[in-house]
């Protein structure tokens, strides 16, 4: 690995539709600076993918030129694989998600 002033961000793969692009979630948390409360927040980036990652893995980004009108990240490296089980579940989840009913 080289050395350089690049931002990096540890996330999980949550979509993996488009060629070559992924959807990472990254979750951060923090205490609130008056109440010192732990606040935990997530932000989804679109990813430059050429490993070939699937929903469920763990991955690291790297910050890049922009290669999109959205994407200014690259995966680095897969930290962890997702098992068949959690790729099927996250499938399974996307598919089975009720349509909005029209309310009247």
């Amino acid at each position: 690995m080289t050395t350089n002033n690049r931002r990096r961000m540890a996330g999980q793969v949550t979509r993996a539709k488009a060629t070559k692009t992924v959807s990472v979630r990254v979750d951060r948390s923090y205490r609130h600076r008056l109440y010192g409360k732990v606040v935990h927040t997530s932000k989804q980036y679109l990813v430059h993918d050429e490993l070939g990652c699937r929903p469920g893995d763990e991955v690291t980004i790297v910050e890049s030129r922009p290669l999109s009108k959205r994407k200014r990240w690259v995966v680095e490296q897969i930290i962890r694989k997702a098992t068949e089980e959690q790729v099927e579940a996250s499938a399974a989840v996307q598919v089975d998600m009720p349509a909005p009913e029209a309310q009247g």
